[in-house]
């Protein structure tokens, strides 16, 4: 089926309605309407790991594990985008009563993509840290094993670089662990990127 071709400028509120009835998920930018491409299968597996062992840890906690297709918006600038992997805790706010837009999330992840890499260290982070919300953001290589956490310190961000797979990210906001061995289960790495060259 055709869909109607993708705007190139619209304000939040317009964004919105046409986002709620578009056939493919887009991120806004400044104004700007981005599409979403689809994405790898080490990129999925990640995700797909990330979550499940987050939502193990987090089960009867108060906190609330999404994956993907929830949309979050950031203010006072606002940009709407889809983060891989975000964390929420005690009660959800969203933007209106269509619940499908969160505004206050803990923990934000990105699996890092060629495609999409400096727009998530970039200007994504920078519209992330205006979630008043938000303790830590993540970003997970696809391509070798690098974990970046962002830990919120007033207003400072403090990174922790992680490496190996023996490695464990500490999120202590929603007091949980994750080995990077199990964020990678099932991820082929080349040898030479297992040992670090």
């Amino acid at each position: 089926m055709a869909s109607a071709a993708t705007p190139t400028y619209l304000a939040p509120a317009e964004y919105l309605a046409w986002e709620r009835k578009a056939n493919t998920k887009h991120e806004y930018r400044s104004g700007h309407i981005v599409a979403m491409a689809g994405a790898s299968f080490a990129h999925n597996i990640i995700t797909t790991n990330t979550t499940t062992a987050l939502n193990n840890q987090l089960v009867g906690s108060g906190c609330i594990v999404v994956a993907s297709d929830m949309r979050v918006r950031t203010n006072p600038a606002a940009s709407y985008f889809y983060p891989d992997v975000l964390v929420v805790c005690d009660e959800p706010r969203f933007e209106d009563n269509a619940f499908d837009t969160l505004l206050n999330p803990i923990i934000l992840v990105e699996v890092l993509s060629p495609s999409t890499e400096a727009y998530d260290r970039g200007e994504k982070f920078a519209h992330a840290k205006q979630l008043a919300s938000l303790q830590a953001y993540i970003l997970v290589s696809q391509e070798r094993v690098h974990v970046e956490h962002y830990l919120r310190h007033g207003t400072q961000w403090v990174l922790t670089e992680l490496r190996s797979l023996e490695d464990v990210l500490t999120l202590t906001s929603i007091d949980c662990e994750l080995p990077l061995r199990d964020i990678y289960t099932h991820v082929a790495f080349s040898e030479n990127i297992l040992r670090g060259n």
